[in-house]
Formats: structure tokens, C-alpha cells, sequence
């Protein structure tokens, strides 16, 4: 059974904030991720770590599933938030998990 695709974030406000959406697509995606410097696996365990410890969780989900797009394993992004425990508090790293239990068993079904 195929599940129909959430829409994409900006996709839902690409009308209400386009010049956002423009600078998201042209400078974030289009720039930032693309410069040779760091990996997209190594941006994403960074971007992770950020989203994780200012308790981004909106953001956190798309976030994930990027992670491990770009190569990142479930067991280095549970690694990454018990990490965070102790850097960004209790609360963030519990968080977190739960909402990567959501994300990994999503990719399973």
C-alpha cells in the first residue's frame, strides 16, 4: 500500500512567505548545503545537533529524515541526542528521541 507523500514544508508556505522560501531554496539548500567544505552527512549531524539543542522539534523532523538521506544511521542520531544530553539538557535530548522514533518507524512502513 503506498502512503501519499506529506507536503513539503515549504511547499505549505511558499505563498504566504515567498522571498523566505527563495532564500531557503537559493541560499540555504542551494548554496550553504552545496559548498565542498563539509559533507552533506557532516552538515546534517551539525544541523541535528543545532535543531536538537535550541528544541527546534518543527524543524527537527524534516531535518532527520535528511540526516539519513544523507547517510547518517538511526544508531549515530540516537548516539548524537545522548550525547546532547549533557550539553543541551535532559528535556531536548528526550524530545528528540521521541521524535525520531517517529521519523525512523515512518521510513519503515
Amino acid at each position: 500500500m503506498s502512503k501519499t507523500p506529506a507536503p513539503n514544508v515549504r511547499d505549505q508556505i511558499r505563498a504566504t512567505a515567498p522571498k523566505l522560501i527563495e532564500l531557503t531554496e537559493e541560499v540555504i539548500y542551494g548554496d550553504v548545503w552545496e559548498r565542498e567544505q563539509l559533507s552533506k552527512r557532516d552538515r546534517s549531524l551539525i544541523t541535528l545537533a543545532a535543531l536538537i539543542a535550541m528544541g527546534r522539534e518543527r524543524q527537527l523532523v524534516g531535518h532527520l529524515g535528511r540526516a539519513l538521506d544523507n547517510g547518517v544511521t538511526q544508531e549515530e542520531i540516537i548516539e548524537t541526542i545522548t550525547h546532547l544530553a549533557f550539553y543541551s539538557g535532559w528535556p531536548t535530548a528526550m524530545t528528540a528521541a521521541a521524535i525520531a522514533k517517529d521519523v525512523f518507524a515512518g521510513r519503515e512502513a
